[in-house]
């Protein structure tokens, strides 16, 4: 298969997700938010079931749409191929669904002529598509793969996300009344718990101005300054929306809408731009990845401590 037909399947994937994102959306859904509590799947990210690694990026939305679309009682995967090597087979008759896995090359003759013009070499990206079963879809696999996680407590939550949160060293200045990111003087201010009447919101809350606060220019450096009711600021927004999302699944905490008055500043740039979802949940996934990784070197300094 040639690059061209290569980069129309992606074209059309591109497309063919962002359609279903906008119909979600122009319906009051959001895709990073799902009803939990009507399914039998726990809380959680999408993991690949033979490595145990959680799917990022877009392939999170892809994912649980399937996971509340077919009911399915847990968010493990796996190819078909994977399937055969633990021992197992998908059985006859399931369809799969495809995902995406991003990546750049260079164009044949590309090294050369840039050695020739002194610059680095123009690599183009591309999305090549590969196809997982949910485990429910399988036969014969290992016990403990069939097995559907337990959801947690709310008072198992609480300790694990305030540990997170006093782990980022994020500077968190509890008053006033209303949460925001302040990127010049680098800190958030939240408004006190007793202003929440589910605790729980405290948290989320705080997770979604962690997510702006990844972007800063000491860290992952994404932040554009731009204005309010910009298509920036609304990239911004998403990617916000999304990383706190990410987390809060990832920590067991129903994934909640904190800025549905951007829906409106959301569908527009979709329309617009029909990689700008795929941008948005890539930078949201690097956004919740950064913030877990001060978690477990908080772990780790405490194993060392003991």
């Amino acid at each position: 298969m040639g690059h061209q037909d290569k980069g129309a399947r992606s074209a059309n994937l591109y497309t063919e997700v962002t359609e279903r994102i906008i119909a979600q959306l122009e319906a009051g859904s959001l895709p990073w938010v799902q009803p939990w509590g009507q399914g039998e799947a726990a809380i959680g990210l999408p993991r690949n079931a033979g490595t145990g690694r959680c799917y990022s990026g877009i392939n999170i939305l892809i994912l649980w749409y399937r996971l509340f679309e077919k009911g399915y009682r847990g968010q493990r995967w796996l190819t078909y191929r994977q399937a055969q090597t633990l021992g197992g087979h998908v059985r006859r008759g399931e369809e799969g669904v495809s995902i995406c896995y991003a990546d750049r090359f260079v164009p044949r003759g590309e090294e050369a002529k840039a050695r020739d013009e002194d610059r680095e070499a123009r690599q183009v990206a591309f999305l090549k598509r590969f196809t997982v079963f949910n485990v429910d879809q399988c036969e014969d696999l290992p016990e403990d793969m069939a097995a559907v996680p337990l959801s947690l407590e709310v008072e198992e939550i609480v300790p694990l996300a305030h540990r997170l949160i006093r782990a980022s060293g994020a500077d968190i200045r509890v008053g006033g009344e209303v949460a925001c990111y302040a990127p010049s003087p680098d800190y958030i201010r939240v408004p006190p718990q007793s202003a929440y009447h589910d605790r729980i919101n405290w948290y989320r809350t705080i997770f979604h101005e962690l997510g702006h606060w990844t972007g800063h220019v000491s860290r992952l450096d994404r932040l554009t300054g731009a204005d309010f009711g910009s298509d920036d600021y609304a990239r911004e927004e998403l990617c916000a929306e999304m990383a706190s999302a990410f987390l809060c699944a990832e920590l067991g905490i129903e994934p909640t809408v904190r800025h549905a008055d951007y829906i409106a500043a959301w569908l527009t740039l979709l329309h617009s731009d029909n990689r700008a979802i795929f941008r948005a949940a890539s930078q949201a996934s690097k956004a919740a990845d950064y913030l877990l990784a001060f978690d477990h070197l908080d772990e780790a300094d405490e194993g060392a401590a003991s």
